[in-house]
């Protein structure tokens, strides 16, 4: 880039350039020839066009064979999970971590995940460290059944240090009208059924990261008998992803709507998809959670109310299903290699002024 004549001096040394100001043209365009492997790998028989357009292309007259599609979008990122992902120098699974954020909103209407866009923001572009991270998105695409159809990579020095990033997504999904799940499916006498979470999945970082280091004073790379593995690993556990899961039940077992478990706790996320009249009682009994959710407790000495309406406690996807689909849903579940069970049932809401409660003690 060269700079115009102004009618003064020139400083001293040569002119102003987009590289002198710390952004690395080059770079970036080394970091989307290392990714396009990787987005390749997403591709569904709907997407137009590669990687390298200004916009993504999908072929919406796949939505035809739908009498009344609905299209579902959402947007998300993955919190101060990245720091955890920067001091280990590990960026290949905060995709999986994205991805599971954005699409498993989608599919608590009953929507499949169609594809997805990201927004990668860095200090500085590392070629390498862009691609692993573009590898973590594409990976779990694939495990979503969804394309990645395209992203921006934003390098802004000054503003970030060489070494920090965040990451975003958005995603869109379709839906037939009469296939919609919500809150006006959902009848008295209905199970609940909970679908084990990998871990902390991407939410309730910032009380995690206070805990494990400012109060107890851990690193990452301590062994953790608990865990089996170190604290840094546990911590970057990638989030699960549920999509294609939900979407298989649905085709088995009658399904009322489901609830993605993830900031503000189980009984939070739950009570946005219960109807006015209605409660979900959830027993805690049914499940033991995590060694990580119990370690972050003791260790923070943080009461238990605290901790579950910011964590998720073991569950991160919930389904509401009648009774009469209970067995076949888990039986689907259980193929699926989804560790699931009845956690709790839809009563009456009577005296209870919230949407969902827990009730009773975690097994040990």
């Amino acid at each position: 880039m060269s700079a115009e004549s102004s009618g003064r001096a020139p400083h001293a040394g040569t002119g102003a350039s987009y590289a002198a100001a710390g952004v690395d043209i080059e770079a970036g365009d080394r970091a989307v020839e290392l990714m396009k492997e990787w987005v390749k790998k997403t591709k569904r028989p709907e997407v137009l066009g590669g990687l390298g357009g200004f916009a993504g292309l999908f072929d919406a007259s796949a939505l035809k064979r739908y009498e009344r599609p609905l299209l579902a979008s959402a947007t998300d990122g993955v919190g101060t999970k990245v720091d955890l992902a920067r001091k280990m120098g590990v960026y290949d699974t905060i995709g999986h971590d994205l991805v599971g954020m954005v699409v498993d909103d989608l599919v608590v209407c009953g929507a499949e995940p169609l594809f997805m866009t990201d927004y990668i923001c860095v200090g500085k572009v590392h070629p390498e460290r862009v691609a692993a991270i573009v590898k973590g998105i594409a990976e779990g695409c694939v495990l979503a059944g969804c394309a990645l159809v395209g992203g921006e990579t934003a390098e802004h020095p000054g503003l970030l240090g060489e070494d920090d990033f965040d990451v975003a997504g958005a995603g869109t999904g379709v839906v037939e009208y009469d296939r919609l799940l919500g809150a006006d499916r959902i009848r008295k006498g209905d199970a609940v059924i909970a679908m084990a979470s990998s871990g902390l999945h991407s939410n309730g970082y910032s009380l995690v990261r206070h805990v494990v280091f400012d109060r107890a004073g851990w690193a990452l790379d301590r062994e953790v008998e608990e865990f089996g593995r170190t604290l840094g690993e546990e911590l970057l556990e990638p989030t699960k992803i549920y999509s294609l899961d939900c979407l298989a039940l649905t085709r088995t077992a009658e399904v009322h709507a489901f609830s993605h478990i993830t900031g503000g706790g189980l009984a939070n996320n739950l009570a946005r998809v219960i109807p006015d009249s209605l409660h979900a009682a959830v027993d805690r009994s049914t499940w033991t959670p995590g060694a990580v959710f119990d370690l972050v407790g003791k260790a923070g000495q943080v009461e238990r109310l605290e901790l579950e309406k910011t964590l998720n406690m073991g569950v991160g996807m919930m389904a509401v299903v009648p009774e009469a689909s209970v067995d076949v849903a888990l039986e689907t579940l259980a193929d699926r290699g989804v560790d699931a069970w009845v956690a709790g049932e839809i009563t009456e809401r009577g005296d209870h002024t919230s949407g969902a409660t827990l009730t009773g003690d975690y097994a040990k």
